[in-house]
């Protein structure tokens, strides 16, 4: 055989070497092969951090998976969120995106260091969650605040003297708020915290007299009388909390609804295979009855949309909230 012959066959024997070793490399190497991190743009004790820790202990019962939660709360989510927006995009950090990173804050900075649109992967609605209008009880009886239009007469007898919390401006806490009060014409000082666990701390202990909070995160301090619930910000009253109304019909502002929303998102870029493979084994998990159950005793009524269908939804909700800052007036304290 002429040695130039023998020199291809060796290439070419060479080459098929290679691409099954590769072949075999991606095999013995599949996604995820190392622990994933999921920022969680707000304090500890708030709904995301309540979500975004669910979701990863549902994705440490897959063989292999490992999701480490890391909290870096500041600027209602956009710190959080910018790291995320510049980390590589190779499914091993995500973040639990909420309404306010990515359908509010767009419209309420002047500027974002990172685009809530380009430089974000949506995977998937993790679960969507009324606000629920709470008061601390001792400041509730003291000024016999029972009602929201107790509330209301109150904010008007007594301009500034009310101290509102929020889990940080731009987030829907805090614009609940301020649609509040642009539409009962009250004014209230905003405090805003690096989330609902601080806020709900210091609103609990007296500090703060109002907070329009996600109702995962009061929940078990208005059910062991801790703070007192008022209304809901939804459209429809939430079943979690029978008996309680709708701000809309409780204050007679028909056209008030401030709700939340929670999803799941990675860099830009980030593979569709990858996305694909998240996004089917967290809508598996929020679709299990177990799961759905104890979300829903919590408020929160479980999602698990579609890359394609989130990525709509958050082009939508981006257009309703620039509305809403607009006609709030709110803006960045």
């Amino acid at each position: 055989m002429p040695s130039n012959r023998r020199r291809v066959i060796a290439l070419l024997l060479s080459g098929s070497l290679t691409a099954l070793v590769s072949q075999s490399a991606l095999a013995a190497d599949p996604y995820p092969n190392k622990p994933i991190r999921l920022v969680v743009p707000f304090a500890a004790g708030g709904t995301t951090d309540i979500l975004g820790r669910a979701v990863a202990a549902e994705l440490a019962k897959l063989p292999g998976w490992n999701v480490v939660v890391d909290n870096k709360p500041g600027a209602g989510g956009n710190i959080g969120a910018d790291i995320v927006a510049k980390t590589a995009p190779d499914g091993y950090t995500l973040l639990m995106g909420t309404v306010g990173t990515h359908g509010i804050n767009q419209s309420l900075y002047g500027k974002l260091p990172f685009d809530p649109i380009k430089d974000f992967t949506p995977i998937t609605e993790v679960a969507a969650v009324p606000n629920v209008l709470v008061v601390n009880p001792a400041f509730a009886q003291q000024n016999k605040i029972n009602s929201v239009k107790d509330l209301i007469g109150y904010a008007r007898a007594n301009p500034g003297k009310l101290n509102m919390a929020s889990s940080g401006n731009g987030t829907s806490i805090h614009l609940a708020g301020e649609l509040f009060k642009t539409q009962t014409k009250t004014y209230m000082v905003h405090f805003p915290y690096k989330g609902s666990g601080p806020a709900l701390t210091d609103l609990a202990g007296g500090t703060m007299q109002v907070m329009f909070d996600n109702l995962p995160s009061s929940m078990a301090l208005i059910k062991g009388g801790k703070l007192k619930a008022l209304a809901v910000t939804s459209a429809r009253p939430s079943p979690a909390l029978p008996g309680v109304p709708t701000v809309a019909a409780a204050a007679d502002l028909p056209s008030y609804e401030a709700s939340s929303w929670f999803g799941l998102l990675a860099p830009a870029g980030t593979s569709p295979e990858i996305v694909h493979r998240i996004q089917h084994e967290v809508a598996k998990a929020l679709g299990s009855p177990a799961v759905r159950e104890r979300l829903q005793a919590q408020g929160a009524e479980p999602v698990g949309s579609t890359p394609e269908q989130f990525a709509a939804f958050i082009r939508a909700e981006t257009a309703k909230w620039s509305k809403v800052v607009k006609d709030s007036g709110a803006k960045v304290d």
